[in-house]
C-alpha cells in the first residue's frame, strides 16, 4: 500500500522539480510534444519513467476534452499502406469488431520509421489502451507506448514486454512446415525473399550476419524458421539464399525474383515472408518464361484472398481472429491484473505453386 500511495504522489510537478523544468513543460511533453526539442522531450519521459509517473491520467483527459473511449492501433507503415496491404486489413477488420461490440472508437496511429522515431504521435495520443501491431524488438516508438498509463497489447512483436499482453503466431514452427513440403518435394537450393529485417534501410541479399541482427521479430522467425528446419531436412545439403526488400509490395517481390534467379541460377524455389512477394515473384516468373510450379516453385505466407485466387501455396493464419483477439484483450474482456499471451494456429495449404524439383535440377 505504501507504494501505491507513493506512486499516486508522483505528479506532474514532481517530474518538473526533477527535471529543472516549468510544469507547463512537462505538460507539453504529453500533449505538446513537438513544441520541445528531442533532446528535453526524451530527458522529461526517462525522468518521468524513472520517476514511476506515466503520464496524464487518461480517464481525466477524457473529461477535459470531452473525448469518448478510444484504442490506438500503433502501425509501422503508413495508413495507405495498411489499406492496401491484405494481411492488415484482415487483421483491422478483426480488431474493428471488437471495439465495435464495445461501442469504443479507434484511432490509427502511422509511424513511419524512415521519417521519424514516431514518439511524439504516441506521446500525445488520446487513448485509453493501446495495440501495437508489428514492431521491432527495441523501436523509440515502442518505449513510448510501454511509457503511457494505458494497457497495452503487442500483436506480431516482441513478446515477454512488462505489463503487456501479446498475441501472434509460431512463426518458427509455421515456416517449418514450408521447408519440410519443399524438402520433400526434392528441392535442395531454394531462395528466400522477405522484408524489412530491421529499420535500416537495406536492399540485397542477406548473410548470417545480418540475419542474427535483425530486429523485426516476423520476418526474422519467418526466415530462421525456414533455413534452420531445411538445412536439418536435407542433411546439411540443401542451399537457402536470402534476400531483403524495403517493403512487402508486388514491386518488391519482381525484384527480389529477378535478383535471386539471376545470382543464384541453380534456386528451384522462392519462398516468401508473405503472400503479395509472392505474387510478385509469379509475375517475374510469367515474365522469364519460367512455367510455375514446373521450372519454379513459389509459395508465401497469411493466405490473403489475393493468394487464394493466384492458387498460391502458402501459410494459412487466421487475421481477422488476431485482430479480434487483440481487441478483446486490450478492451479488458481478459483479466486486467494479468497478461495473456496468445498463440494463434496456422496451416499450410498446398495450392498449385508448388511441385517436384525439376528434372534436370535431381
Amino acid at each position: 500500500m505504501k507504494d501505491e500511495a507513493a506512486h499516486r504522489q508522483v505528479t506532474l510537478q514532481s517530474v518538473a522539480d526533477a527535471v529543472g523544468v516549468s510544469r507547463t513543460t512537462v505538460s507539453n511533453a504529453y500533449n505538446r510534444p513537438s513544441r520541445l526539442s528531442p533532446s528535453l522531450l526524451e530527458r522529461i519521459l526517462d525522468t518521468a519513467r524513472d520517476l514511476g509517473y506515466s503520464g496524464p491520467d487518461p480517464v481525466a483527459r477524457k473529461l477535459r476534452t470531452g473525448l469518448k473511449s478510444a484504442v490506438g492501433l500503433v502501425l509501422t507503415d503508413s495508413l495507405p499502406f495498411a489499406f492496401h496491404d491484405e494481411a492488415a486489413v484482415g487483421f483491422l477488420h478483426g480488431l474493428a469488431l471488437s471495439c465495435e461490440t464495445a461501442r469504443t472508437s479507434l484511432l490509427l496511429i502511422p509511424v513511419n520509421p524512415d521519417r521519424d522515431d514516431g514518439s511524439a504521435q504516441i506521446v500525445q495520443a488520446a487513448v485509453d489502451s493501446m495495440v501495437v501491431y508489428s514492431v521491432p524488438d527495441d523501436a523509440p516508438y515502442l518505449r513510448a507506448v510501454l511509457r503511457k498509463n494505458v494497457p497495452v497489447v503487442v500483436v506480431d512483436g516482441p513478446k515477454d514486454l512488462p505489463h503487456t499482453s501479446w498475441v501472434g503466431l509460431d512463426q518458427l514452427g509455421s515456416s517449418g512446415l514450408i521447408a519440410r513440403h519443399l524438402a520433400e518435394l526434392g528441392h535442395r537450393e531454394v531462395g528466400v525473399l522477405c522484408h524489412r529485417l530491421s529499420d535500416e534501410v537495406y536492399i540485397g541479399h542477406v548473410d548470417d550476419e545480418r540475419l542474427s541482427r535483425a530486429s523485426y521479430p516476423v520476418q526474422r522467425e519467418r526466415v530462421t524458421g525456414f533455413k534452420d528446419e531445411f538445412l536439418r531436412l536435407t542433411g546439411g545439403q540443401g542451399v537457402v539464399h536470402v534476400a531483403e526488400r524495403r517493403v512487402s509490395d508486388l514491386a518488391s517481390g519482381r525484384s527480389g525474383a529477378r535478383a535471386l534467379l539471376r545470382d543464384f541460377p541453380g534456386v528451384t524455389a522462392i519462398v516468401c515472408t508473405c503472400d503479395v512477394l509472392a505474387l510478385g515473384v509469379l509475375s517475374m516468373a510469367q515474365e522469364l518464361g519460367l512455367q510455375v510450379p514446373l521450372d519454379l516453385s513459389v509459395t508465401g505466407f497469411d493466405d490473403i484472398p489475393s493468394a487464394e485466387r493466384a492458387d498460391l501455396t502458402t501459410i494459412w493464419q487466421p487475421l481477422v481472429e488476431k485482430g479480434e483477439v487483440a481487441g478483446e484483450m486490450v478492451l479488458g474482456h481478459a483479466n486486467a491484473a494479468e497478461s495473456r499471451h496468445d498463440t494463434l494456429p496456422t496451416r499450410l495449404v498446398k495450392r498449385r505453386t508448388t511441385g517436384p524439383v525439376p528434372a534436370d535440377q535431381r
